[in-house]
């Protein structure tokens, strides 16, 4: 079955909402197409040699469709830091830690992912278990999960996570997401996460990372977009959302997304 543009753009949409914030304090969100707030998002930020600090800081939020649907919305934002994660490049691996003989996982992107909370002083309940708490006292709901660059790689690993662990079978829908494990966390997610698609720039540096060489993986499914010739040929051009979204709308009628100031010709 082909990606749906219309639907990725949309999701694309709710990455951009949780990326720009309408206000810091309180901290609010303008979430589209109707959706309501049920959770904000905490983490600890990507600490890299670069800057060491750990932050807890907001990483996106879970939404809710109008009534009468339930559909929940989960968005996680990227980050400007994977540029020093990516300067690191270590690409350490560890166990998977929340499903059993599913291979490694890249150890900085794991760390970040296993403090995802719903509480801003960093503490529990883990994003995992919220959405087990809503998929039990909802009947019929259903998830989608999306993120952009770091954003992405917690998305993947939420995904599988809440299939293993959260009786819950989401769809996820990536923009420009780094490799997240080995070739057998790959097989175990592609198994138990088949409506996944990957959108990836073919001239952005982040999904090429880390290596396949150094034994990382692909997950499902790749949809290629290329920016070549249409926006600066500058590595933060190539990887920001905005730039993904434009390149989605010029394949369909998906709407007039344009390209960000700084990286027009």
């Amino acid at each position: 079955m082909p990606m749906d543009l219309q639907r990725a753009l949309n999701l694309g949409q709710f990455v951009a909402a949780a990326e720009n914030p309408a206000n810091a304090n309180p901290l609010t969100y303008n979430i589209p197409f109707g959706y309501q707030l049920v959770e904000t998002i905490f983490g600890n930020d990507l600490a890299t040699d670069i800057n060491p600090v750990k932050d807890i800081v907001p990483f996106g939020f879970i939404a809710k469709s109008p009534a009468p649907a339930n559909d929940f919305v989960v968005a996680i934002r990227g980050t400007a830091s994977i540029w020093e994660w990516v300067q690191d490049a270590r690409y350490n691996k560890v166990t998977c830690p929340f499903a059993q003989g599913a291979g490694q996982t890249e150890d900085g992107f794991t760390d970040v992912y296993m403090s995802l909370v719903a509480a801003p002083d960093g503490h529990p309940p883990r994003v995992v278990d919220v959405l087990k708490t809503i998929g039990a006292a909802t009947p019929g709901a259903t998830f989608t999960i999306t993120g952009h660059s770091l954003g992405a790689s917690l998305a993947t690993l939420l995904a599988l996570d809440v299939k293993e662990n959260a009786a819950i079978a989401p769809s996820i829908v990536t923009f420009a997401s780094p490799l997240v494990g080995d070739a057998q966390f790959t097989l175990t997610f592609n198994t138990e996460v088949p409506d996944s698609w990957r959108i990836a720039n073919r001239v952005d540096l982040v999904p090429k990372v880390p290596p396949v060489f150094w034994g990382y993986d692909e997950v499902n499914q790749l949809f290629p977009v290329n920016s070549f010739g249409k926006v600066k040929l500058v590595p933060a051009c190539a990887h920001h959302l905005t730039t993904y979204l434009f390149l989605l709308s010029q394949l369909g009628p998906g709407g007039n997304f344009p390209v960000d100031a700084d990286c027009k010709f």
